[in-house]
């Protein structure tokens, strides 16, 4: 009886043993303010890593630099998260299942397959899920506050339409960012610019550029070897503009100096992206609009009445001017003008295209009310001026997007206290 006691506690304190090492290895890396970054975060995070970089054909770097980029990914992520938790940006979990939804679509495959593709990975679908949750939530914070920040004024739009070609093509870039510290001195900044040509001469004695951008970059894109991607030419910044313009496709530039740091760009393609006509149609339209007054029943009714008033030979626009309540397009007997198609939502546009010229729609049901629409014609337009503006304020939009995202990330880093513990 003794030795069972006996190897009971014993096995007792084997299992005690044995789970105290396990939740040993769950040790904290890294404090955030008020968060911690777990061993078990960084490990999934860096095994997540590791398979992208294998997938894309890249070299990988050695691990400790990648542990230490990817480290720096997450605490840069937690500063975000509680950002967006101070401002109430939150995810809620039907966003999730919506992106989910959307990933699963643009890949051919159900939810259930993702599920089984990931596990099959070595992570849990939860694990997936809440990683997708907060990259929704950083990425909100960023352009929220970004895009609180970005302003672009008329005058900033004639200068733009006056030294620039809307159609310049795209190009497709790889980028090295070797940050400036906020608070750097000048032996900060010369130290900076000693490691950028540093980079430099490393990437024109034939090192790897992408190997190069996961162990050294500070760009947002570091981990995936610093690749950009296409992008329209007009839409970057000047600085990176004036130089791609100049090079040709596996050209490397020298440092290149903003307020953020040096950067180094690789050009890996052009092409061309020539300027597209956009078609337009006209269209004659009656809404009765549903509310707390007119019940969808009830409008229905109206609706009908209107239409067997036009079926009887009535005028279109003078009964759009009497009874439309699309306040709008009624003083104009229900024009709408030129449009593109889903300009007023899929449903509208939908019931356009199925009609022939001149021929009226039978009344038809939308969240605002009921509709008849009178399909006049459709032409092939020229870019207008004002379509000319919209894309003139969109590209300098994007040119200030990545940098002011970059100085926000940079001076919240800063003013974060992070405490690495390995």
């Amino acid at each position: 009886m003794f030795k069972k006691i006996m190897m009971s506690g014993l096995i007792g304190l084997l299992l005690t043993t044995a789970q105290a090492e396990e939740v040993l290895l769950d040790e904290i890396v890294a404090v955030v303010d008020d968060a911690v970054v777990m061993r078990s975060d960084l490990d999934r995070a860096v095994a997540s890593i590791s398979k992208q970089i294998q997938a894309s054909g890249n070299q990988m770097p050695p691990m400790d630099i990648l542990e230490s980029q990817v480290l720096e990914r997450l605490v840069v992520q937690e500063v975000q998260i509680a950002r967006a938790e101070q401002v109430g940006i939150r995810i809620s979990d039907a966003e999730v299942d919506a992106a989910l939804n959307n990933i699963a679509q643009q890949n051919g495959v159900t939810i259930e397959q993702m599920r089984a593709a990931v596990e099959q990975d070595g992570f849990t679908f939860a694990e997936f899920r809440e990683d997708m949750k907060r990259d929704m939530q950083t990425e909100r914070v960023r352009f929220a506050f970004a895009n609180s920040q970005i302003k672009v004024s008329d005058h900033e739009i004639e200068l733009f339409l006056a030294d620039n070609e809307l159609d310049q093509g795209e190009v497709d870039l790889q980028h090295i960012l070797i940050a400036i510290p906020a608070a750097a001195d000048a032996a900060g900044v010369e130290a900076a610019r000693t490691e950028a040509d540093e980079v430099h001469t490393k990437l024109n004695d034939g090192e790897n550029f992408s190997v190069l951008a996961t162990q050294v970059s500070d760009g947002q894109k570091a981990l995936e070897g610093g690749r950009l991607g296409w992008r329209p030419i007009n839409q970057l910044p000047p600085l990176f503009a004036d130089q791609v313009k100049a090079m040709e496709a596996g050209e490397l530039s020298r440092p290149i100096r903003s307020a953020n740091g040096f950067h180094i760009i690789k050009l890996l393609d052009k092409r061309s992206n020539s300027v597209k006509t956009v078609e337009q149609y006209n269209a004659l339209h009656i809404m009765v609009e549903t509310n707390q007054v007119v019940s969808p029943k009830e409008g229905m009714k109206i609706i009908n009445n209107l239409y067997d008033k036009l079926q009887a030979g009535e005028d279109f626009a003078a009964l759009a001017e009497e009874h439309s309540d699309d306040h709008s397009s009624a003083p104009l007997g229900g024009d709408l003008g030129w449009f593109e198609i889903n300009k007023y939502g899929q449903r509208m546009g939908d019931v356009i295209q199925s009609l022939d010229k001149g021929q009226t729609s039978r009344p038809f049901q939308t969240e605002a009310g009921w509709h008849i629409v009178k399909f006049l014609d459709k032409k092939e337009a020229d870019i207008t001026e004002e379509f000319k503006r919209a894309q003139a304020e969109n590209a300098i939009k994007q040119r200030k997007l990545q940098e002011t995202i970059e100085t926000w990330l940079r001076e919240i880093r800063g003013e974060a206290f992070v405490d690495i513990r390995i």
